[in-house]
């Protein structure tokens, strides 16, 4: 990916135009987006502290794989493929655990939790087996500010690299002494991936299409691009909402000392490539991805944390936050799924996008970067993604 991105500064000359339709409803080229962006991308699993001890474990489903990431005897956090190495058989089942030992619910073939292949029944029935040869198949992992990230494959930038223009922003919210207040929760969407996070990153809707935050944020809300990450933000006004639960946020939102006085009443967002994002908020952090599960669906995978906070008035805040937020959710499901309909049509192709549209213009450029294709107004003839590219 890292040399895929090399000409990532040059000038695209679509940038006035949005991805195409066709891109988000067609099998072929969902296969190639799968391949060349979602597989070699990071992807947050949980939170380090859900692994605490050692032999914990958490795991991610997403494109045919299952991965396990596990902290080891030695402390060290590590990822693998959940796959046994016998007869490929899932070694765990449900979002997390713990083990002492990865066992095979098969043909209990064993495994340390640093991936090792320690036990074998009837060993000697193997004349080609080698244990240090088949333990546990590896994949990156990356812990950032207190997250653990995982990567398929790929050596593209790493998620520290991504987040460094905001570094400085994010560093006052304590990331690494969170702990989660909303277990994993999933939900489908019959809308391809790029929908989602394009309505995450588009700011034109908000006045339109969101009440509650336009009564929120007044005129506050702004949004800027950086190469890998969209930030979008609103100041929460003083005026007070006629929505009781917006009003009572607004009232008795309690001060968060660790934090400058400029984020008290801040909300933040960021959007990390590809298909990742952080809602920050004085009272807590939310995180949600967007993981593909074919050309017109994907599911949403969401958790919720907070640093320790026993006051009343924020147990009752965070709540609060929860019903304003559900609103706006059901409001951008309503849009999205209206957007992946049209994007079937086909009178559709593509659409200006406006010089103040700095996220999609953003990640359009990034996606027209590694598939060439999807600068194609209409989808080319079946088979173009076998053919082999000219020299």
């Amino acid at each position: 990916m890292a040399h895929a991105f090399a000409d990532i500064e040059d000038t695209d000359p679509d940038a006035d135009w949005s991805l195409p339709g066709w891109l988000y409803t067609d099998p072929e080229y969902f296969g190639v987006e799968m391949e060349r962006v979602i597989r070699p991308s990071w992807q947050i699993v949980c939170h380090e502290s859900q692994i605490a001890r050692s032999g914990d474990f958490h795991t991610i489903d997403y494109l045919g794989e299952s991965v396990i990431v596990a902290r080891g005897d030695d402390g060290q956090v590590r990822g693998f493929t959940n796959v046994c190495r016998h007869r490929a058989m899932r070694l765990v089942e449900g979002p997390a655990g713990c083990a002492r030992k990865l066992v095979c619910p098969y043909h209990a073939w064993t495994y340390a939790t640093d991936g090792r292949l320690t036990g074998v029944p009837m060993k000697g029935d193997y004349p080609a087996l080698r244990l240090e040869e088949n333990g546990l198949s590896p994949i990156d992992v990356e812990l950032w500010r207190g997250f653990v990230f995982v990567r398929l494959e790929g050596d593209g930038p790493s998620v520290a690299a991504m987040m460094a223009p905001y570094e400085h922003e994010i560093a006052p919210y304590r990331f690494e002494e969170m702990r989660c207040i909303s277990p994993v929760r999933e939900r489908p969407r019959a809308v391809n991936w790029k929908n989602v996070g394009d309505n995450y990153s588009d700011n034109l809707h908000i006045p339109v299409a969101h009440d509650g935050l336009t009564r929120l944020f007044g005129k506050s809300y702004a949004i800027e691009a950086q190469p890998w990450v969209d930030k979008m933000s609103g100041q929460i006004v003083d005026r007070a909402s006629d929505n009781p639960w917006e009003r009572f946020y607004q009232k008795h939102l309690p001060l968060v000392d660790h934090l400058p006085e400029e984020n008290q009443r801040l909300w933040l967002y960021y959007k990390l490539w590809p298909n990742m994002a952080f809602d920050l908020y004085a009272d807590q952090i939310d995180f949600m991805q967007w993981l593909p599960t074919g050309p017109t669906t994907c599911v949403l995978r969401e958790m919720a944390f907070a640093l320790p906070d026993g006051r009343r008035e924020m147990k009752l805040v965070r709540y609060a936050n929860w019903r304003i937020n559900r609103v706006v959710n059901a409001e951008d499901t309503w849009l999205i799924e209206r957007v992946q309909q049209g994007m079937a049509s086909r009178s559709y192709a593509v659409g200006p996008i406006g010089a103040s549209e700095v996220c999609l213009r953003s990640f359009a450029k990034k996606i027209r970067c590694l598939i060439p294709e999807a600068r194609q107004h209409r989808a080319p003839a079946p088979g173009w993604s076998r053919r082999p590219h000219p020299v």
